[in-house]
């Protein structure tokens, strides 16, 4: 199953998100995309690491997210200890955020990559695509809507407003199940073909 939920800022999408992935599964991957560029960036990622329980896999990419996520979601051996009938299973994986990836992508952090490149950005945007097209993983990522405010006065603002509507767009179009979120409660968008007429807020 895989799962977009799509909000404003502070809308409860991220706390909704690590919810859902504790409920539906024990084993869960975190493919985070946040860097710490300054002090409030860094405030940020420290409370949402306490936020996460400890038994979680976390990685940090802030710009290869489709080999991330491919690598991601091979499975997992059980531990030696374990009797021979345990396979191997993939994490859930949850994607938090595509937002932060994009302005990475754009304009990176240093030391991440230098310089402005739009041929990076389209080539790990159709690399993610790819690999989430391709995965047979459970996968819930979370992306930000930007386009219902006013249109940006200045042209780095609207590139990222345009690149953002883009992906959510092409991410949606791939995703099971897609969930708009606001005030912390999410709104089916698009409900899965397995349960067709859900539009409540309970996880699967």
């Amino acid at each position: 199953m895989r799962t977009l939920l799509i909000g404003g800022a502070r809308s409860g999408k991220s706390a909704l998100a690590l919810r859902w992935s504790n409920d539906r599964s024990s084993t869960v991957c975190t493919l985070v995309t946040g860097t710490e560029t300054d002090p409030e960036m860094a405030a940020r990622i420290a409370a949402h690491r306490r936020e996460r329980p400890a038994h979680w896999q976390v990685r940090e990419e802030p710009i290869h997210l489709g080999r991330a996520l491919r690598e991601a979601a091979a499975p997992t051996q059980p531990p030696s200890s374990a009797p021979s009938t345990h396979a191997a299973r993939a994490p859930l994986l949850l994607v938090d955020c595509l937002t932060l990836w994009i302005s990475n992508c754009l304009w990176p952090p240093a030391p991440v990559i230098a310089g402005n490149d739009h041929a990076t950005w389209h080539h790990e945007r159709e690399d993610f695509l790819d690999a989430l097209r391709a995965c047979t993983s459970d996968v819930i990522i979370v992306t930000n809507e930007v386009g219902t405010g006013i249109v940006p006065d200045n042209a780095a603002a609207r590139v990222f407003r345009d690149e953002q509507g883009w992906l959510n767009q092409a991410v949606a179009a791939i995703c099971d199940e897609v969930f708009f979120v606001t005030v912390g409660l999410p709104m089916c968008l698009k409900p899965s073909q397995s349960q067709p007429g859900r539009t409540t807020t309970q996880p699967l």
